[in-house]
């Protein structure tokens, strides 16, 4: 029944497991273990002779609830959650190389991103390249025989470039190498990776999925082949497990998600066309807009725009300091994919490890704001953003 679902009906429905009382609302099995009935079935459980729990960083019921629903969603076979959105992103890459092997991926990635596949992945012996993903040309002079992982953001954090994933993933397989995707802005409901070709997709659930900023979390979700052959061992013994609690928490952001981004999304889109005519921004980044420039590959592998907006202020970091410090609705904060309206500006916070070449390499500049927009009223939000920027002096 659940594969004719649509996605609104799996994110209310979806992997529900019910107790013998038959609550309405998810259980929370806030529990470290399990107890057997006998020695001998705690044997047979532990040589996974029979279907049960064990313990809780291995995985519990609440846990698995969200690990079905978003599998239902995403159109995977399996998933596991994870304790935050970069533990998600350090286990799929991780966990499927070693000494000798080399990452490709993606110039434009979020600051701690970078820093897993520049500082932490060539400590244990693995090399990388980073290119500029938006022409496969690219991606083609990177790989290397020993390339094991292509990874990449689409739409990239906070310039919403686009990275044509079939082309990517077309790539990846003539040579044997997995494409890892980190689906973030586009949500699952506007882009599906693995039906475009990517053998994983990673989210921070802390996004929109809660969404309401309340917890952390993470999910990596591909084949059953690929999580028992490659994740399952590093999930299990390095620790990275998302809290029964939290994974509940994201239950309940899973069954709003639908109605969160589409207002999230036409006020992202009313915003953009309302910025893109004020004389004090540069330019205005969005994928739902015609003058996107990848908006053939927008057109091509997305659903729908995005929630978020990048623009680009006139006048660098000072006038970006003023619009932000002269906001009411709005909000500064470095999060995105919430309730709430939230401005970033990611030279100084998100992306301030970057050296200056690298954030220009990335369109990133002292005048460049991210724009999460919430779900509040769209004329209140361009209200806000207009009387900012009647104080913003250029």
């Amino acid at each position: 029944m659940t594969d004719n679902w649509r996605a609104a009906t799996k994110l209310v429905h979806g992997g529900t497991l019910r107790s013998p009382y038959g609550e309405t609302s998810e259980a929370i099995y806030l529990t470290q273990g399990f107890v057997y009935e006998s020695s001998e079935a705690a044997e047979a459980r532990f040589k996974g002779e029979t279907e049960g729990y064990i313990y809780a960083r291995y995985g519990s019921p609440t846990n698995d609830m969200f690990e079905k629903r978003m599998c239902l969603l995403e159109g995977a076979e399996e998933a596991r959650a994870m304790a935050s959105g970069m533990a998600a992103v350090a286990a799929a890459i991780l966990c499927q190389v070693k000494a000798g092997d080399h990452i490709l991926a993606a110039r434009a990635l979020f600051g701690s991103c970078r820093w897993v596949i520049e500082t932490l992945a060539p400590k244990y012996g693995v090399e990388f390249t980073l290119v500029d993903g938006r022409d496969l040309k690219n991606w083609e002079a990177g790989i290397r025989p020993n390339t094991k992982v292509l990874f990449l953001e689409s739409p990239t954090n906070p310039t919403l470039e686009v990275v044509d994933i079939a082309g990517v993933a077309k790539l990846a397989n003539q040579i044997g190498a997995k494409v890892v995707v980190d689906n973030v802005f586009a949500t699952p409901l506007f882009q599906c990776p693995l039906e475009l070709g990517a053998h994983v997709v990673v989210y921070s659930a802390t996004k929109h999925i809660d969404g309401q900023g309340r917890c952390l979390g993470g999910v990596v979700l591909s084949s059953k082949e690929w999580i028992e052959e490659n994740l399952q061992d590093y999930f299990r013994h390095t620790g990275p497990a998302m809290s029964p609690f939290n994974a509940w928490t994201l239950l309940k952001g899973l069954e709003t998600l639908p109605l969160r981004v589409k207002q999230q999304t036409s006020n992202a889109s009313k915003i953009a066309d309302f910025l893109a005519e004020n004389d004090k921004i540069a330019r205005v980044i969005y994928p739902g807009r015609a003058d996107h420039p990848q908006a053939d590959i927008v057109a091509k592998q997305m659903k729908g725009g995005s929630t978020l907006l990048a623009i680009e202020l006139k006048g660098g970091k000072q006038a970006a300091f003023s619009l932000q410090n002269a906001l009411n609705v709005i909000k500064i904060s470095n999060n995105l994919g919430d309730a709430k309206s939230l401005i970033t500006h990611p030279a100084t916070t998100t992306h301030k490890n970057l050296t200056d070449e690298a954030r220009a390499e990335l369109g990133i500049s002292p005048g460049t704001l991210r724009l999460s927009c919430g779900i509040e009223d769209a004329d209140d939000l361009i209200e806000d953003l207009d009387q900012a920027l009647k104080s913003v002096h250029i």
